[in-house]
């Protein structure tokens, strides 16, 4: 980001924050608090404008993404007003905006640095006040893409729901009510948790927004699809309740007015004002906190008197095999752990490999092959094996004198992946087969899945030697610029001959389904399927390891371009 306009804006902000603190009198206080309120609102645009001056294409990114949330915005205004006049629309109206305020709520848990004005501790060395500093951020809250959609969700709700003048009177008020009550939200819940995002486990607590997106879609059309054939009124019960629960109940509000219920909607109203001072004074006492508590960084560390460089066995190394291949699992497994691209690629790769089968089967569409997806998305985290230890390959390979040792290496990679894979596929398998209720399929949709993986585990170890690549430690990319069609390459080259290693496996299924009496037999393809892909597995390390000893300084040089 360019710092020039970020900190002469700071500046002064700084020197608008000593007009205002210094003020004794109601309207020097008054002008000082507008003053930190205008300058914190032009902080919020110049860090915008120098953010879009780094480069061309995160311009085009932005304006792309704009467009596209106003387009998104105008047909959901569209769509919330053609619902007007019908005897449902409260029924939609009332969980959006719940659902609204959800996201307000949980988004800057998982995208701290999608607005820098978040972090309240960055001014802690200015002379400001907490009141008149909560007043100048919740107007720059104001200033972005996010509250036009929120307000655009909201003026549709409530022109759905509003009938007579006594509606529009209160709609007036409903409106900035509800607006404000979702930004107060997300700054208190962005400022009581700040310590955590700013940490190291903030950043890793970001690796789950990719999950949480993934379940979330999935739910909305799930629940979309229920809408499409059961009506709108399913969600009555529901309004009903959402109607009472802030901010949801400015628009339940405007709803019960509608109806003539005059006592009810000024109490839903009254709730709504009621939540938004209790957010206020709740941010307003974190931020009091925020900016006169030091942190950890200011604290001398105190010894504890425990010799902290003595060694002790863990749980985890007591569970592993003895030697080599116990130290490689081990390391491995601490990468799940440890590292956010490795934790962020097993953590897509399970959701996915869960909710595909699992709510296909939920909503009657899915098929008990579709299990063999569980295997397929975690037998892709054996591609590129070495690309996540990134320029510390050196370290590995400098343990590597032969082919043996390189197959030792391979494999103890690869049983840490089994380690958690194959119980995973294995209960994703059962658990999509007890939905549909195929109970005689789940032999053969077992060896299906295995015999896959043992193919992705053979083609992953061959790929992982001869196109690996660099993964970046910052940012979001997860190939180094000018390897991305390896990347390609690698991953879906080995994906398609995984599929074509796996056709032995799939004929035999086919013929047995085929065959007068073969649905007698597919039990066998259980025992067939686990042998043929723990012999695929076996011979892909194996073909795999000279390659990986006789290519150590090319395969360091791959992965430390990042």
């Amino acid at each position: 980001m360019n710092t020039t306009g970020a900190a002469g804006t700071t500046g002064s902000a700084g020197s608008a924050g000593t007009t205002g603190s210094a003020g004794t009198t109601g309207s020097t206080g008054s002008t000082g608090a507008a003053s930190v309120t205008s300058v914190v609102v032009r902080l919020k645009l110049s860090l915008l404008r120098n953010g879009l001056r780094q480069s061309a294409g995160r311009r085009a990114a932005y304006v792309f993404s704009v467009v596209l949330v106003l387009l998104f915005a105008a047909l959901q205004l569209i769509g919330l007003i053609a619902l007007r006049g019908d005897e449902h629309a409260a029924a939609a109206t009332v969980p959006l905006v719940a659902l609204l305020a959800l996201g307000w709520a949980v988004l800057p848990l998982f995208f701290p640095s999608g607005d820098e004005t978040l972090d309240p501790t960055r001014l802690v060395m200015l002379p400001l006040r907490p009141r008149p500093l909560a007043r100048a951020l919740l107007a720059a809250s104001l200033v972005g893409i996010g509250p036009l959609f929120t307000l655009c969700v909201l003026l549709g709700s409530v022109v759905a729901v509003a009938h007579g003048p006594a509606a529009y009177v209160t709609a007036v008020f409903a409106v900035p009510l509800a607006l404000l009550c979702c930004v107060a939200l997300a700054r208190a819940v962005a400022a009581a948790n700040i310590r955590l995002l700013t940490s190291r486990r903030g950043r890793d607590l970001a690796v789950l927004s990719g999950l949480v997106i993934a379940i979330g879609l999935q739910v909305v059309n799930f629940v979309v699809q229920r809408l499409g054939t059961a009506g709108l009124g399913q969600l009555e019960p529901v309004a009903d309740v959402l109607s009472w629960i802030p901010p949801s109940s400015a628009i339940g509000a405007v709803r019960a007015t509608s109806e003539g219920s005059y006592g009810v909607g000024a109490a839903q109203l009254a709730l709504s004002a009621l939540a938004l001072t209790v957010l206020l004074r709740l941010w307003a006492r974190t931020l009091t906190r925020l900016m006169t508590s030091p942190d950890g960084s200011t604290l001398q560390a105190v010894e504890t008197g425990r010799a902290r460089t003595r060694t002790r066995s863990t749980g985890l190394s007591r569970l592993l095999p003895a030697g080599r291949t116990g130290t490689i699992m081990e390391r491995s497994l601490r990468y799940i752990g440890r590292d956010p691209k490795t934790k962020a690629a097993w953590v897509t790769s399970l959701a996915i490999g869960l909710i595909v089968p699992v709510f296909n089967a939920v909503q009657g569409t899915g098929s008990i092959y579709f299990a063999c997806f569980a295997a397929g998305m975690l037998g892709v985290l054996m591609y590129n094996q070495f690309g996540q230890d990134t320029s510390a390959f050196w370290m590995v390979a400098m343990t590597i004198s032969s082919t043996r040792d390189a197959y030792v290496e391979l494999r103890g990679r690869a049983l840490a992946l089994l380690v958690i894979t194959l119980p995973y596929a294995t209960f994703v398998t059962v658990l999509t087969t007890a939905l549909l209720g195929d109970w005689p399929a789940l032999p053969e949709a077992l060896g299906l899945s295995f015999a896959l993986l043992g193919a992705m585990l053979a083609t992953g170890a061959w790929t992982s030697a001869r196109f690996p690549y660099s993964i970046p430690q910052e940012g979001y990319k997860n190939v180094a610029p000018g390897q991305a069609g390896l990347a390609w390459l690698s991953v879906f080259g080995g994906m398609i001959a995984a599929a074509l290693l796996c056709l032995p496996v799939i004929g035999l299924t086919i013929w047995l389904h085929v065959s007068a009496d073969g649905d007698s037999w597919t039990w066998l393809l259980l025992p067939v399927g686990t042998a043929y892909g723990a012999g695929l597995a076996e011979l892909g390390l194996r073909l795999a390891a000279p390659r990986t000893a006789g290519r150590l300084p090319e395969i360091l040089t791959a992965v430390s371009k990042g």
